[in-house]
């Protein structure tokens, strides 16, 4: 058995429970496990189990931070919004997503005439699929994960640019012109942001020298979010936008295009899409908690899976006050933050790093604390330079006309000259008089 699987304890416990410490096992004899459940020779039974519990164990456990994801996030919103959220299914409303789930499924499967019904069904499964690959390479936990690829950020990128594809799909594939209208914004919002979202990641790629996500979080001797901080504001707002999420969701605004790209998906299928969406603000949490909060690393004793889990509910947290905090942006404005703003600020952090690394090839904890001494004040300066270019010109204020009518207010009496009296034979002579 090759020893990377070993490394991983969920991959070990389960597949040396079976095997054992065998002939063909003897990997596992050298970790003290003695005897097996399955007789020698059926290493390959036990190899397969493994491999079907590990990924069963994952996928379950994704849509149940799913479900328990919706019920949560309803219920912020009616805090936010100062109303008691979802309350009549189970305690505190617990199952309110177990009942929409249910109903969601048996719902029925509308399918518009003129759509191309091969396209138009697989295009849920293109949006699905990418969120579930994206929590392969992430490490849950110390030798908690799926796999740890040496090129850990690139695979994440490039499996998250693949729902762009399905977008387009599912909106030229339905026949609806406002499905297409919504998916060609949608498109211009997923390109434009994959590209500073991608160079951001370039600071830390540089700081922890690998690509791999087990390796990032081992070299964070403090959390990146305090090293690169122009890094974490551009990653997490195009992170945002790729979400598609308020205040990026210009794909499904309601006044203008209804549901966007999935007006014409129904039951199962638009439970598929709202199923992406929530697993991508899991992911895209557990993606920033590796990569800028030092991941699973915490203080002994507490098990590192409970830190995991600890800053990833905080990441949540911030991306859905984030939603309910800030309106709907204009789609101009949206491109224009991603091109003339982001991807500068990415430049700017890119060549910082470089320089530092340079002084510093191999930083110690001491350096990345001089390091981020030098980011931060970097990092401010150029948000507000960024900020100052891409906001709106001051308004004058308006000086008072002295031609206009002077209104009395409630406490005053209201003048003759306001009151208006209708013409009539007995009262002409009181009006010319009046005049």
């Amino acid at each position: 058995m090759d020893q990377a699987f070993l490394d991983n304890s969920l991959w070990r416990n389960i597949y040396c429970n079976l095997a054992g410490g065998s002939t063909g096992s003897a990997s596992c004899a050298a970790h003290g496990y003695s005897e097996g459940i399955l007789p020698a020779g059926m290493e390959w039974l036990a190899f397969a189990i493994a491999a079907l519990a590990i990924v069963g164990l994952f996928v379950n456990g994704i849509l149940g931070g799913v479900i328990v994801l919706i019920w949560g996030e309803r219920r912020l919103f009616g805090r936010f919004q100062t109303r008691t959220g979802p309350n009549r299914w189970g305690p505190f409303g617990m199952l309110t997503s177990v009942a929409d789930a249910i109903k969601t499924m048996f719902k029925e499967d509308v399918v518009p005439k003129d759509a191309d019904r091969i396209l138009f069904n697989m295009a849920p499964i293109m949006m699905t699929a990418p969120a579930v690959l994206v929590f392969a390479v992430i490490p849950f936990g110390v030798g908690t994960y799926i796999a740890d690829l040496n090129v850990g950020v690139l695979f994440i990128m490039a499996v998250g640019s693949l729902t762009t594809l399905a977008v387009l799909t599912a909106a030229w594939s339905s026949a609806n012109r406002i499905a297409i209208l919504s998916a060609f914004r949608a498109v211009a919002l997923l390109i434009s942001y994959e590209i500073p979202m991608a160079l951001a990641l370039v600071g830390v790629i540089m700081l922890a020298g690998s690509m791999s996500l087990g390796q990032i979080v081992q070299a964070q001797a403090i959390p990146f979010i305090l090293v690169q901080p122009l890094a974490v504001f551009v990653f997490f707002i195009a992170a945002m936008a790729e979400m598609a999420r308020a205040p990026f969701d210009l794909t499904e605004a309601e006044s203008e295009l209804a549901a966007g790209y999935l007006n014409d998906y129904a039951s199962m299928k638009f439970g598929l899409f709202f199923l992406a969406e929530f697993m991508a603000e899991i992911s895209t949490s557990a993606i920033f908690t590796v990569l800028f909060l030092g991941g699973w690393r915490g203080w002994d004793p507490v098990p590192s899976h409970f830190w995991f889990g600890a800053k990833l509910i905080l990441v949540l947290f911030v991306i859905i006050w984030f939603r309910m905090t800030l309106p709907r942006l204009r789609v101009d404005q949206v491109l224009k933050l991603a091109w003339k703003g982001l991807f500068e600020l990415t430049l700017i952090n890119i060549v910082v790093t470089a320089v530092l690394i340079g002084i510093w090839p191999e930083p110690t904890t001491n350096q990345l604390w001089i390091m981020a001494a030098v980011n931060w004040p970097v990092a401010i300066i150029s948000i507000w330079a960024v900020s100052k270019l891409l906001g709106t010109s001051g308004y004058a204020d308006p000086l008072p006309d002295a031609d206009a009518p002077v209104y009395p207010v409630a406490t005053e009496q209201i003048p003759a000259a306001a009151v208006h009296v209708p013409s009539s034979p007995g009262n002409s002579q009181t009006q010319q008089g009046g005049d």
